[in-house]
């Protein structure tokens, strides 16, 4: 039976709202298919129905790569359903609250305008752990239960992924299921599992669905784990509380990037989005062994798009959206092996039109003039982005950033004797053993970089960004059992560093200095290394109204700590001890149960070389791609390998557009 779509009871109402072009839908390449479109299909039985959210507002969620990747996998099949939501600013909220003589409007599709409570699952992508309070809004304007154990046959299925759900224990009481990994094919293996369920006339229910995606031994079922806790809080255990479910359940790796060119038909916004670009991933994962970057730690081995892929990608893509900015996306894309044939062959291909091409993500030791040469080819210039991370040498030690002072000066010494005119360098403030002089070490390297540029340029209008994060502490990484520096002291080695900035009356004023305080790490601190009781806090801000917390107009770090005072007030426990608190090798972590493929006894090792790397040891883990595998687990526990270039290919016939 047929699902009828809001949109004529929201149309009237869009002239009361703030951008109503972000609910009305119909962006280009997007899809809307008929309600039963398996039964009119060759393949008939039941459809599957997919409603997916990237929980941000629509400029932020349309041009998030995995939303689109899964939404075309999934509609590829003519036997499944997939549209897309988003979460609702509080204009739109206050008018689907309202509703009309029907009731409220319910949380809606942007494709079809169905409601998300009439699919089959409901599938949520994190990024970070701020938009949980977006996610339970959605549920709530659903009409989906807020609690899974509440939920009857009818409700969709909730599953969380991205990087974030490596550790949904916070957000275990608000999901069915979780997947770790990459989605592409276990989107699909979900989907067939669904289907046989719904052909059974959805035998024993509800649970025996949930059951039959968690024998699969890929899927995280939280309702079929207990967790013990000892008399100090911490996790004693956590078990599987019926025959057949897996002690641990394991990522998802997809192998062979060539084989899924996603994605082939990107959707082109109808509203300014934050990124206006056609984005090509040209490779997946990450060996460099940052050891405070957890998408490096949880997305190997090393998977490589071959330079034929990148191409064809690059031609459709533009074809398709008549974007004219491509970026070639990766965690370090310059560390693909065949980048320099890549931007050349592209380069060539482009050169005379709109095209230019953007490599948003490069490291200082993997750049060089010729390939940034050859992305600026068609005249526009921007400036170049470095990420040193941490202030002192010292400190880059700690964190195996190998890159030396002298390493990042030589390099925009290169970049400045070649036309360009301003850097931006990102740091982090808050890593484990850091002290004030090594944060204040961020203005010197600074001041460096601004006099080598007046050096080798003759010019005064070099310009230097400098832009601070605070470092919070991830699952599955060798600083996940470090303490997070508390935001006290964060927001006051910031203002010693702006101070020194702000006083230097040679170099102040070509010095642009960024920052955020503080506050929100903490709070993202709680939710990354939180376990299910922090759940009450999460449910206890979103009753208060917090939205979006991700943005920091809407953040309140007040309405954060009142709610974890108040939720956390029986368990013993609080903020202080899920951020600020070291933990040791024995503690059972909330998320030791899912496999990430990494061995808990070598990243342990890491973390004590990180801390033998703060005492001056001279310890350095190097890029696995070029050296001996230093048995980190993944490729013997994933059944992966890296894959890697070159391929001896290049972009031939030249097709000059």
């Amino acid at each position: 039976m047929s699902v009828e779509s809001v949109f004529p009871r929201l149309e009237a109402r869009l002239p009361s709202v703030q951008k109503p072009i972000q609910y009305v839908g119909g962006e280009l390449n997007s899809v809307v298919k008929d309600w039963d479109c398996a039964e009119a299909s060759e393949a008939g039985g039941p459809t599957v129905r997919w409603a997916l959210m990237y929980p941000d507002a629509y400029e932020v969620g349309l041009p998030n790569q995995g939303v689109q990747i899964l939404y075309e996998v999934l509609n590829e099949r003519d036997w499944i359903l997939a549209e897309r939501t988003y979460s609702v600013w509080a204009d739109m909220e206050q008018v689907m609250r309202t509703g009309d003589e029907q009731g409220p409007i319910p949380q809606f599709t942007v494709d079809g305008h169905r409601p998300v409570g009439a699919f089959d699952l409901f599938g949520l992508s994190f990024s970070t752990e701020l938009g949980y309070t977006n996610m339970l809004n959605a549920l709530d304007l659903a009409g989906i239960p807020l609690h899974a154990a509440d939920r009857g046959d009818d409700a969709p299925i909730v599953i969380a992924g991205g990087h974030a759900a490596f550790n949904p224990e916070p957000i275990a009481d608000f999901i069915d299921a979780a997947v770790l990994g990459d989605g592409e094919e276990v989107v699909l293996a979900i989907s067939e599992v669904v289907r046989e369920w719904k052909a059974e006339d959805r035998m024993g229910g509800r649970d025996e669905l949930l059951r039959r995606l968690a024998v699969t031994g890929n899927i995280y079922v939280p309702k079929f784990y207990d967790v013990a806790y000892a008399a100090d809080g911490s996790i004693e255990a956590v078990v599987p509380n019926r025959p057949g479910i897996p002690f641990r359940v394991r990522k998802h790796t997809l192998m062979d990037l060539d084989q899924w060119p996603y994605p082939a038909n990107p959707l082109v916004p109808l509203a300014e989005t934050v990124h206006e670009r056609f984005s090509v991933e040209i490779f997946r994962g990450c060996t460099r062994g940052c050891r405070f970057c957890q998408a490096g730690m949880i997305t190997r081995p090393v998977r490589e798009r071959s330079i034929e892929t990148i191409g064809a990608m690059v031609e459709n893509g533009i074809r398709k959206t008549g974007f004219e900015e491509v970026g070639l996306l990766s965690l370090s894309s310059a560390d693909h092996t065949e980048i320099a044939e890549v931007a050349k062959d592209l380069a060539d291909r482009y050169e005379g039109t709109n095209v230019s091409l953007s490599l948003p993500s490069t490291r200082v030791d993997a750049f060089n003039i010729t390939l940034a040469n050859e992305f600026s080819r068609n005249g526009r210039r921007s400036g170049l982005t470095f990420a040193p991370e941490g202030g002192s040498e010292r400190m880059r030690k700690v964190i195996n950033k190998m890159v030396t002072e002298e390493d990042l000066i030589r390099t925009v010494s290169a970049a400045f004797s070649h036309g360009w005119r301003q850097v931006k360098l990102y740091f982090m403030v808050g890593l484990p053993t850091e002290t004030d002089e090594d944060v204040l070490q961020v203005a010197d390297l600074a001041k460096r970089v601004i006099a080598k540029g007046r050096e080798v340029t003759g010019r005064n209008d070099i310009r230097c960004t400098v832009s601070i994060g605070g470092f919070v502490p991830k699952p599955h990484t060798p600083f996940q059992w470090a303490a997070q520096l508390d935001h006290q002291t964060t927001d006051d080695r910031l203002r010693k560093l702006r101070d020194v900035v702000r006083d230097d009356k040679k170099y102040g004023r070509a010095i642009g200095f960024r920052y955020h305080d503080g506050k929100p790490g903490i709070v993202e601190g709680l939710l990354s290394r939180g376990d299910r009781r922090v759940g009450r806090v999460i449910e206890e801000v979103w009753r208060d109204g917090g939205r979006f917390d991700g943005w920091s107009e809407h953040f309140s770090y007040d309405r954060w700590m009142d709610a974890a005072e108040r939720g956390l007030s029986s368990t013993g426990v609080d903020v202080d001890w899920y951020t600020i608190r070291e933990r040791d090798y024995d503690e059972v972590l909330p998320w030791e149960h899912l496999d990430s493929g990494l061995d808990k006894d070598w990243l342990w090792g890491d973390w004590e070389d990180a801390l033998a790397a703060a005492e001056g040891k001279d310890i350095e883990i190097e890029d696995c791609r070029w050296t001996p595998c230093y048995d980190c687990g993944v490729c013997p526990e994933m059944q992966t390998e890296i894959q890697i270039g070159p391929t001896g290919q290049r972009l031939l016939p030249l097709s000059v557009v």
